[in-house]
């Protein structure tokens, strides 16, 4: 190899991009800082209001500082409320999911139709926020738990399914085509073949889903649907910010304790 074909093969300067490849990362890069600040230009903000945001929240510390800790008892009950409420409605999804999730993976679901239909209703639950679903609940069911727990169902079932259906369609072929050729039903092969192969996911998926529904039954009360949302909004309402401590440390505590119990059980299942 002559030297100039070596120059040219092995080049003195080492570059880690090309050429065209720096050149289309200054395009993002610019696509992006033009998209930020057209939002930003879009959005009408009061940057006056930037000014004293910092005194500001020195004196909303303050008035929250001490807690009101006499209040404590009144929200026991609307804290084991928020976690039933986040638990029924995680069961009630690991119910539907199931079928659901078979309905939209394309290896056991009927045909297009049937997979269009699954995928439609993955879509609309996971598109409609938890508060948005309580909202629609609030209205059906009026106030209460119920609510709050049929918001969580519908939020949390296209969450679950979703993921199982991809579980469902990278499970392994071998197994379901051995119970196949014993003649099992579509049901059979689907418990015996599917099922045991998805399991693992499902159960990790509803620990994780769970974990998320005690943070989010935690606002629930704000729109009615019960839990301890409803004392919170009711001590912002008041101004009373020693309360709004007291629950918001209380909030912390739940949701500490679901993410320990969480992450123990995907520890153990794993």
């Amino acid at each position: 190899m002559s030297p100039t074909e070596a120059a040219k093969r092995y080049p003195t300067v080492w570059r880690r991009r090309s050429l065209r490849e720096t050149a289309v990362g200054w395009l993002w890069t610019a696509a992006v800082a033009f998209a930020a600040a057209w939002s930003v230009s879009a959005l009408d903000i009061e940057w006056a209001f930037f000014a004293d945001a910092h005194e500001q929240a020195i004196d909303l510390a303050q008035r929250m500082w001490p807690p009101r800790w006499s209040y404590l008892p009144a929200i026991v009950r609307p804290m084991i409320e928020t976690i039933h409420i986040a638990t029924l409605g995680t069961a009630i999804a690991v119910v539907l999911s199931v079928p659901l999730a078979f309905l939209a993976a394309r290896n056991t679901t009927a045909n297009g139709f049937t997979w269009a239909t699954g995928r439609a209703l993955l879509v609309a639950s996971r598109s409609v926020n938890t508060v948005i679903w309580g909202l629609i609940f609030v209205a059906i069911f009026g106030p209460g738990p119920v609510a709050g727990i049929a918001a969580v169902a519908a939020r949390s079932v296209g969450f679950l399914a979703k993921l199982v259906a991809e579980a469902i369609e990278e499970a392994q072929r071998g197994q379901i085509e051995a119970i196949e050729a014993t003649g099992a039903s579509t049901a059979q092969v689907y418990r015996v073949g599917i099922l045991p192969q998805v399991l693992p996911v499902l159960i990790g998926t509803t620990v994780y889903r769970w974990d998320i529904n005690v943070r989010e039954s935690s606002v629930l009360g704000f729109v009615g649907a019960g839990g301890i949302g409803l004392y919170l909004y009711a001590s912002i309402n008041q101004f009373a910010w020693q309360q709004v401590l007291v629950v918001l440390l209380a909030i912390l505590v739940i949701v500490l304790a679901s993410e320990a119990l969480s992450a123990y059980i995907r520890a153990r299942i794993s």
